[in-house]
């Protein structure tokens, strides 16, 4: 312990005591099965005993739905990663546990955060919430982070807008923090050496007060890593820490105090790696650039985020269940880089630009009141989830840019400069704007059972979204003083679910979304939003799902169709100015299986296939308007896949091989530019010392394949990681 925490940096400018605000009554979703008037359950699956670390289709629904649902009978197409999966895959941050998501594609360049691609729609189209709560800046509050303090990782496919708020067009993502429980008492330490001396140790333990008839208990899960990097003179340090108390008051009533604190340090973060010129077709690099770093020799990106809930939950009978929660989010966010570079015409020197010194200041405080309730309508068993949120986001932002060309370094260069030797960069922190959102929710959701197989999934949410944006820097046309917009955008969500058999079913649902027409709304200007609504999304779909009675075999199949209207275009008329007027569509087919042929052998996969189109899209090319319609967006593949097979032979050895494949992306709009597809593959071997020892042995990207997972326009691409080799102390208690 004393380990970890001398790793804990400087105290927080906004205290965390401020998180101990008394919770007002809330509702959460039940976890119980339905109940209805007779005392019986409403489609009663049949009980499957599923040995192995997979829960199947009986699990949670979780982020796709506020009801009492689980997997097999939601109708959407929702993944859920438990903490068994994470750890049996090796998941060592957030962005490693998305591959787990049909059809997704992620990539971490440092001013991107965690760059989600899904469903043909990507940035700000897709909300990443954290517990359920969504901070309105994904692109770089999702940045990965160390995934031990996480329980699992939730997805919805498409427009999901009614249950989180603005955003979401092709998908919502869910990380879901470790809780203190009062079931059982559990501790484990892990400590993990890799390739590139990069090392972690982490720890958790819930412990409860009073043993079986406890009332009281805690949890704690902190993690510290060390790591260098296979790019030059990259190196990250990171600490988490998740802590939860909870106290049973009464028998029907709980809190749960729950804060949590991220600290990262990126010293001479990797940007990107310039393309072989002239750039045409298919973009290639220099094999004398891979691993190199352009960055300046400080440069430098770090996080200090903190998180407080206070959740009070109150079941007053059966049937009901109420919960509020209260939220605060405080992050400060620092970067001074040199970010841009691009390789001469002769492709023997790099030429240097993209100086930038960025401060981001943001809190979020809010609070969401539920209530759950079991009951009849007219007759018919049903379940009801209805609530308001409400919060305020404020963010700050100071940004420093020189778009000059700084120089040009050899192919070789180790340490090119400071950032103080750049012409004009100082370490002020200029106040840019002050973006203001209060956001009001009202939110409702039902389930009704038509008959024994026929189920009606319906939900509604209606925001009032008041931005208020204040301008620090001198006042124009396109930057005025102050600006404010409201938006009242209504979405939601009506679905069927046929229970075929209890193990297999098959659903129809028709969904909406609402989003800003371009960027996001903590960080919009005028020039982006002018007098614009937000943009709309509509989704149709329809999907099968099936688990064997056995628990041995599931499969999900999903297909879909996705459009986003009133989007911001570059005018056709005016290449300075922009209209809402634009469309993108998606139409695509996900799958996901499993399969146990015999207790030792445990196959898992997903396949998707994504036809994802610029409708209607004009884009400033030069200064000239220039349509793109017809053209796919950049940095979406129209196939993923992946694949995992686990083996164990002997009661103490076991291993596994993982695959992952994506197709060949655009960098660019115009579809002049792309990036060839890859695939990778991976593996381990596990030895089991007693009981609760195991140390694994786990090697990523065997293959050394060279490979791009993320474009940067037409003149860097951000390449994935080498071959490494890992091994892993894990001990539980």
């Amino acid at each position: 312990m004393s380990l970890i925490f001398r790793a804990t940096p400087r105290a927080s400018r906004l205290s965390v005591a401020v998180a101990a605000v008394l919770s007002f009554p809330f509702v959460a979703l039940a976890t119980e099965s339905v109940v209805l008037p007779d005392g019986s359950r409403a489609t009663q699956l049949d009980t499957i005993e599923v040995k192995g670390h997979n829960a199947g289709l009986e699990q949670s629904a979780g982020t796709g739905t506020r009801l009492a649902l689980s997997l097999m009978e939601t109708p959407a197409s929702v993944t859920v990663i438990d903490r068994a999966t994470l750890d049996a895959r090796g998941v060592r941050t957030t962005q490693e546990a998305l591959a787990g998501i049909p059809g997704l594609t992620v990539a971490s360049p440092p001013g991107n955060g965690n760059a989600v691609t899904y469903r043909g729609f990507s940035g700000s189209q897709i909300t990443q919430l954290f517990n359920g709560i969504d901070v309105q800046y994904a692109s770089i509050a999702a940045r990965p982070v160390d995934a031990w303090q996480y329980e699992r990782i939730e997805a919805i496919g498409g427009p999901s807008s009614f249950l989180y708020g603005a955003g979401a067009v092709g998908g919502s993502i869910n990380y879901v923090t470790r809780l203190a429980r009062l079931d059982r008492d559990e501790a484990a330490v892990q400590a993990a050496w890799g390739s590139f001396r990069d090392g972690t140790l982490a720890m958790g333990a819930n412990l409860r007060a009073g043993g079986d008839d406890a009332r009281q208990a805690v949890r704690v899960d902190a993690s510290a890593r060390d790591a260098e990097s296979w790019v030059d003179g990259q190196r990250r340090e990171a600490f988490a820490l998740a802590a939860s108390w909870l106290v049973q008051l009464a028998p029907t009533l709980h809190h749960t105090l729950a804060v949590e604190y991220q600290q990262e340090d990126s010293h001479r973060p990797y940007w990107g790696t310039p393309v072989r010129q002239p750039a045409a077709g298919r973009l290639s690099v220099l094999p004398e650039t891979v691993g190199r770093n352009y960055n300046v020799a400080d440069g430098y990106y770090g996080q200090d985020v903190r998180w407080v809930r206070s959740l009070l939950e109150w079941t007053p009978g059966e049937r009901d269940t109420v919960r509020n929660t209260v939220y605060l989010y405080d992050a400060l966010r620092d970067f001074h880089n040199v970010e841009s570079y691009r390789l001469t015409a002769s492709n023997d020197g790099v030429v240097r630009s993209g100086t930038l010194l960025q401060r981001h200041d943001q809190q979020l405080v809010g609070n969401r009141l539920e209530w759950a309730h079991t009951g009849t309508l007219f007759g018919l068993p049903t379940q009801w989830a209805t609530g308001l949120d409400v919060s305020y986001n404020r963010q700050t932002r100071f940004p420093q840019s020189l778009s000059a060309t700084v120089d040009t370094v050899p192919l070789d260069a180790v340490t090119p400069g400071h950032f103080l030797d750049v012409p004009g960069a100082t370490v002020a922190h200029t106040l840019d704007r002050t973006n203001r959102l209060h956001t009001q929710a009202l939110f409702v959701e039902n389930l009704t059972e038509l008959t024994s197989s026929l189920s009606l999934l319906t939900g509604l949410r209606r925001d009032r979204i008041a931005l208020d944006v204040v301008n620090h820097r001198a006042v124009s046309a396109t930057n005025p003083a102050r600006f404010q917009r409201t938006y009242t955008p209504a979405t939601g969500r009506a679905a069927l679910n046929w229970a075929i058999t209890p193990q297999a079913s098959g659903y129809l649902q028709y969904s909406t979304a609402a989003d800003p027409p371009a960027g996001i709304l903590s960080t919009a200007t005028f020039a982006t939003l002018r007098d614009f609504d937000l943009s709309t999304g509509r989704q149709g779909e329809i999907g099968a799902k099936f688990q064997s009675r056995d628990g041995r075999r599931f499969a999900t199949l999903a297909a879909y169709r996705i459009v986003r209207r009133n989007l911001a275009i570059t005018d056709p008329a005016n290449a300075g100015q922009t209209l809402p007027v634009g469309q993108q569509s998606s139409r695509g087919v996900e799958a996901a299986f499993g399969w146990r042929p015999f207790d030792a052998l445990r196959v898992e996969g997903n396949l998707a296939w994504v036809d994802a189109t610029l409708d209607d899209f004009y884009e400033n090319a030069g200064g000239v308007p220039v349509s793109r319609a017809g053209n796919r967006p950049a940095n979406t593949p129209s196939r993923v896949g992946n694949l995992w097979l686990d083996y164990s032979f002997g009661p103490r050895w076991s291993t596994g091989l993982d695959l992952r494949g994506v197709s060949s992306r655009y960098a660019n709009a115009a579809n002049t530019l792309s990036t060839a597809g890859y695939a990778t593959w991976g593996a381990h071997l596990a030895f089991k010392v007693g009981d609760s020892t195991e140390v694994t042995l786990r090697g990523r990207n065997l293959g050394d394949r060279t490979h791009a997972v993320y474009a940067l326009g037409g003149t860097m691409v951000y390449l994935g990681d080498p071959r490494s080799w890992e091994v892993v102390l894990r001990k539980t208690f």
